[in-house]
């Protein structure tokens, strides 16, 4: 398909640059077939039914973003995806001026050599010394805010907290799986109160989610791989609510796309544990869920596909119209959307 069939006009008033608070105040737009209704987050309760089941990403953000120099050269460095223990894939800005064989001083006693360059211009970036490298990122590295957020404002403490999940738990991430963002100890409780179960599962989101596609095709895109688990406990459980006649609702792109990948075409979702590029677009079929809770996404994004997979392109062109015409918030820090085809 082209991707210019997923474009659209937003103004840029509506990307939010702080979240909601409390977390589950922010707005909801219930997508059910192609009739919207808008509501609240905290509304959550009462528009799923008794055993449905919301599974959670627990993957943990890492202050992946950093600045260093080489010589005279400004290098910033955005880690993508973990290598091994002391070696990371990363976007480099100022790539021009970084060959293989160098050392970037990021301060704070760290530094890292570019050990290769890869087909798609990143690198691999393994760092000096003793320490481990989690601990080298505490010390020099940022919250790595999409660059929508970033462009607009500086990182600032509150971020630290703000781009966690209450899931949290799993370090490796170098971008939330946002749609969890909303979600309170006093939403679950309700949610239990109103027979609606949960569970986890881990995908580490890497950098290349922000990625803009610069293809005309979509048959012409590359997805950047990512690592994640679902052990089996999690997908026995899953695969037994489902048999019940729950609903699988996955919240978030990314535990939709483990999902999908942990599926056979026999719907049975089975452990997983690996890296995945699952690319879906109009004409995927779903195996594994019954509906998705996430955010607003940006124009011709691979998620914004996704969506348009799910419920069809024409229903979610109305929606986000509907969601922009009606001062819904955008992106990372913005409103939510319940998607149940």
């Amino acid at each position: 398909m082209r991707v210019d069939l997923f474009d659209f006009d937003l103004p840029p008033e509506s990307i939010a640059l702080r979240p909601a608070v409390p977390r589950d105040s922010a707005k909801l737009l219930q997508v059910s077939g192609n009739r919207l209704s808008d509501h609240l987050v905290s509304d959550l309760p009462g528009l799923l039914g008794a055993d449905d089941i919301l599974v959670f990403n627990d993957t943990r953000v890492i202050p992946a973003q950093l600045t260093g120099t080489r010589g005279d050269a400004r290098i910033g460095a955005t880690l993508h995806k973990r290598v091994d223990l002391r070696r990371w894939q990363a976007f480099i800005r100022n790539a021009k001026r970084l060959r293989v064989g160098e050392t970037v001083d990021f301060g704070k006693d760290v530094s890292a050599e570019a050990e290769a360059k890869l087909d798609d211009g990143s690198f691999i970036l393994r760092f000096l010394g003793e320490e481990p490298v989690e601990l080298l990122l505490e010390r020099a590295g940022t919250m790595p805010l999409p660059p929508y957020i970033a462009s607009k404002r500086a990182i600032d403490e509150r971020d630290a907290s703000d781009y966690q999940t209450m899931f949290a738990r799993e370090k490796g991430a170098v971008a939330a799986p946002t749609a969890a963002l909303h979600f309170t100890d006093a939403l679950l409780q309700s949610l239990n109160a109103a027979g609606v179960g949960s569970e986890t599962l881990t995908l580490h989101v890497g950098a290349g989610t922000f990625l803009p596609v610069k293809v005309d095709e979509t048959d012409d895109h590359r997805m950047h791989s990512e690592w994640g688990r679902i052990d089996a406990a999690t997908a026995d459980r899953l695969n037994s609510a489902r048999a019940a006649g729950g609903r699988i609702i996955a919240v978030g792109t990314t535990s939709l796309r483990l999902l999908e990948s942990a599926t056979g075409a026999d719907g049975i979702i089975r452990p997983f544990e690996g890296d995945t590029d699952i690319f879906i677009t109009p004409g995927y079929r779903f195996r594994a869920i019954d509906g998705l809770m996430t955010n607003f996404h940006l124009p011709k994004s691979t998620l914004f596909m996704l969506v348009s997979a799910l419920m069809g392109l024409e229903t979610m062109q109305a929606a986000y119209a509907h969601a922009i015409a009606g001062g819904y918030r955008f992106y990372s820090y913005g409103d939510s959307s319940l998607l149940l085809p």
